[in-house]
């Protein structure tokens, strides 16, 4: 998986893998030569006293080195822009799939998951890839270099090759056997454990109101112990792997120095080729580490490979038509017979919903909680598709119009608001440095969202900082802040999903009535759970456990709907509602 992964985005790169093959090999020949020179100046030069045999094959010693250095330098410069270019083409990749993702699709991956797999998971690919270009390429010439020079120096020797090179692979292929498990066991847990931090950050100030502190430390203690014990097991098996290749190196150098001192002493080998296949069984032993390096890692970076590849290979359930047609002119919108069911769910969310949203009016939501309010308004911008029945636009089902081109026609203001970091005018207008005009356009969103005052009283103004949710502001300043982002925009539809719950009942009157100044004709579209935000509007419809229930005007719904009555006496005194 490691390898196809990859070579998604290397196969580009191509000539840059054949200049990192060529020099590792390169490098790697020029290495195998050294001992053989270093064996021929003892044999040639010092055992016989040849001082010019010294010098002439000591440069050559020196000009295979310098070879050496510049082709391995080369290489792990090209190697490291390869593997950073590959974690750079992941992480990009993953962001923008993400940003493709529907609900559902964020829901079958889970948020703390996505970001193991963009950041850990890239990162150990990232890692992997790199070694594979420093050590993998070179490691496999140098074994079989090393094994074939050794017995050049002298083939009564190698037998003991014979011995050395099957009993570290057996050690390797044991330790792989048992990690491979370990190290997909510890990527879960991992996602385990980022997700008890990120609730415990966000959720930091409800853990502290209801004291639920050694509920959150017992919890994530749990979690952390779960990812140290298979952190335990795989150092466990380092430890023993490590020795165990080192206890079979040391065997087979002694080995070497018996079997070399008894042919020495009988004139069957000299001390120089005695030396040189002391080094050559040195290279042996250090590709076979360095494979070994390589066999440990890539187990982990394949299991990484797996997660991020379902990332980038996972088909939004949400995605432009192959064919997407075009509307001239403004939008108008509505649902028809439109179901929501979830997998394995019972009931529908949304059971033959049916609702026409014509520009200039302004239709509201109301319901009790888990009524299928929040389902609704994320059927309009197509955050999710029905089950059946339809949403359209101009009598043009969405599923036949571009996303951002469906997206751009509508400003929703979601449910939780949330404010990016910046400055109060970068975050209502989305632009990173807004010109005069758009400035300007900034603080009339701002007017009539109600946030101006408030704003004007900061120091900066609108070049005022926000933190990144907003969270130097107040609730129903960063509420406002999130109307004002929508207002901003020209849109053929306004949604506002339960966006005035934090205002104070004058600000909620004031915005209400300045709505339609700033709308432009468009449709608007309250969800509200305060019968007060919504009484005036044009039509209201109410929903109960996934139906409408009951649909016309507050006095309307008064004398025909129950539940509507119900959430009126819950709220309001009869003087009130009337």
């Amino acid at each position: 998986m490691l390898a196809s992964l990859a070579w998604r985005h290397l196969r580009a790169r191509i000539w840059e893998i054949l200049a990192v093959v060529v020099l590792q090999t390169a490098a790697t020949l020029a290495a195998l030569e050294l001992p053989n020179y270093n064996a021929r100046i003892i044999d040639e030069g010092v055992a016989v006293g040849d001082t010019g045999a010294i010098w002439r094959l000591g440069a050559l010693m020196l000009g295979v080195t310098a070879i050496q250095m510049v082709c391995t330098a080369l290489a792990i410069y090209f190697g490291a822009r390869l593997a950073m270019s590959l974690g750079a083409a992941l992480r990009s990749r993953i962001f923008t799939r993400i940003h493709r993702f529907s609900a559902q699709d964020f829901h079958s991956f889970g948020a703390s998951s996505l970001i193991t797999r963009s950041t850990n998971d890239i990162q150990q690919i990232q890692t992997t890839t790199m070694l594979a270009f420093s050590v993998m390429i070179g490691a496999p010439i140098m074994g079989i270099g090393g094994i074939i020079m050794a017995v050049r120096q002298n083939a009564r020797m190698s037998p003991l090759l014979l011995v050395l090179v099957p009993a570290l692979a057996v050690v390797i292929l044991i330790v792989m056997r048992r990690l491979t498990p370990l190290f997909t066991s510890q990527q879960e847990r991992l996602d385990a454990m980022n997700t008890a931090l990120r609730e415990e950050l966000t959720g930091i100030r409800v853990i502290r109101a209801f004291v639920r502190q050694p509920f959150v430390r017992a919890r994530y203690r749990l979690a952390n112990d779960r990812l140290r014990e298979v952190a335990l097991s795989i150092g466990a098996w380092f430890s023993f792997m490590f020795p165990a290749i080192g206890l079979i190196i040391s065997g087979a150098t002694i080995g070497v120095l018996w079997l070399g001192a008894r042919l020495i002493d009988a004139g069957d080998m000299q001390v120089g080729s005695l030396m040189a296949f002391i080094n050559y069984v040195g290279m042996i032993s250090q590709a076979v580490m360095m494979a070994s390096m390589i066999f440990i890692v890539v187990p982990r970076a394949n299991v990484a490979a797996r997660r991020v590849a379902a990332v980038i290979d996972h088909e939004p359930s949400v995605a432009d038509p192959d064919e997407p047609r075009r509307l001239d002119g403004p939008w108008s919108f509505a649902l028809d017979e439109a179901v929501v069911r979830y997998p394995g769910a019972e009931e529908p969310v949304l059971d033959r919903v049916s609702l026409d949203l014509a520009p200039g009016t302004t239709t509201a939501i109301i319901g009790p909680t888990a009524a299928g309010k929040t389902t609704l308004v994320n059927l309009l911008p197509r955050m999710m598709d029905p089950t059946s029945g339809a949403v359209t636009a101009n009598g043009v089902p969405l599923t036949d119009l571009p996303l951002d081109e469906l997206r751009s026609r509508i400003a929703l203001v979601p449910q939780h608001s949330y404010l990016f970091s910046g400055t109060i005018a970068t975050t209502v207008s989305g632009t990173r440095h807004p010109d005069d005009a758009q400035r300007e356009r900034v603080r009339r969103a701002l007017d009539g969202a109600q946030a101006l005052d408030f704003v004007d009283a900061l120091d900066d103004g609108i070049d005022h900082p926000v933190e990144p949710g907003g969270a130097n502001f107040s609730g129903g300043q960063r509420q406002r802040l999130a109307i004002a982002r929508a207002l901003y925009r020209r849109a053929d539809l306004y949604v506002f999903d339960d966006s005035f719950s934090a205002l104070d009942y004058a600000t909620d009157a004031r915005l209400r009535r300045s709505l339609p100044d700033y709308t432009g004709g468009a449709a608007v579209l309250v969800v509200a759970q305060r019968v007060a935000s919504i009484r005036h509007a044009d039509a209201i419809c109410v929903l109960e456990d996934g139906r409408i229930v009951g649909r016309g005007t507050h006095a309307e719904l008064m004398t025909s709907c129950p539940t509507y009555r119900e959430i009126v006496a819950s709220q309001m005194t009869e003087e009130e509602a009337a």
